[in-house]
């Protein structure tokens, strides 16, 4: 099974280099890793090309934003299952993509899969922010305001191919979209790994307090958008969000 892994990224010479390491270092070999930089003005690409030999497709030119990018990832992506390493972001561990393969291995008729999180602070010491536990999926939990955390989200191409690629329109919260339309829209077979997958560094597009309100109006527009009630729906998703940040 071929796993391909899409890292995006404009400006982020602080942590980009950590992101690829986490996926050069995973103890599964059949990865294909594809980066995205947006034409980087900080030395970003200085240090992409360190690793160019070990990539299998890298691109830096201007995109219209993240999910821009991400789509172009997607239509170069081959592999049997796609998966993102955002340029904030490090895999958990080494062990990560090989834990999830094994699952698609082993419920051979899943569309996804999906696991766990931790927030950290961007420093040295990656003090615990938030602790993000997926839990079982049910359509009544979507209802009340939960998705399973992005990042730890992998998807078969045959899925993507068949439900599209991410929603343009949506500049900031795009990924709630996305996973709206996959899991509660058409429904598709998820499985949730009882494990960490990704560690999240605070400051990233999502985890900006600064961007808090304009987050907030976009995923009100989605969840309406998809026929939600929207203003609960995002009301219980941001409590249950603030209860994490309390307790980890």
């Amino acid at each position: 099974m071929r796993i391909t892994i899409i890292t995006v990224c404009y400006n982020r010479s602080s942590t980009i280099e950590k992101a690829i390491k986490s996926v050069l270092n995973q103890n599964y070999q059949n990865i294909e890793y594809i980066i995205i930089d947006g034409n980087s003005t900080d030395g970003t690409q200085k240090i992409i090309e360190k690793y160019r030999d070990r990539l299998s497709q890298y691109i830096s030119e201007p995109d219209k934003g993240m999910y821009d990018a991400i789509n172009k990832g997607l239509h170069l992506a081959t592999g049997d299952v796609i998966g993102l390493m955002h340029s904030d972001d490090e895999f958990y561990d080494e062990k990560v993509i090989s834990t999830i393969v094994k699952r698609f291995n082993f419920e051979k008729n899943i569309d996804g899969v999906y696991g766990d999180g931790i927030y950290v602070s961007n420093d040295t010491e990656e003090r615990l922010i938030r602790n993000r536990i997926g839990g079982a999926f049910s359509l009544q939990k979507i209802k009340a305001g939960w998705l399973p955390l992005h990042p730890t989200v992998y998807l078969k191409k045959t899925i993507i191919d068949q439900y599209g690629l991410y929603n343009l329109d949506f500049k900031i919260a795009s990924d709630t979209e996305f996973l709206l339309r996959y899991l509660y829209k058409y429904k598709i077979k998820m499985s949730y790994i009882n494990t960490y997958i990704v560690k999240m560094r605070m400051g990233g597009m999502s985890t900006n307090i600064k961007r808090v309100f304009e987050v907030l109006y976009e995923d009100y527009k989605i969840y309406k958008f998809h026929g939600l009630t929207a203003f609960l729906v995002v009301f219980l998703k941001k409590t249950n969000a603030l209860r994490q940040y309390l307790v980890h």
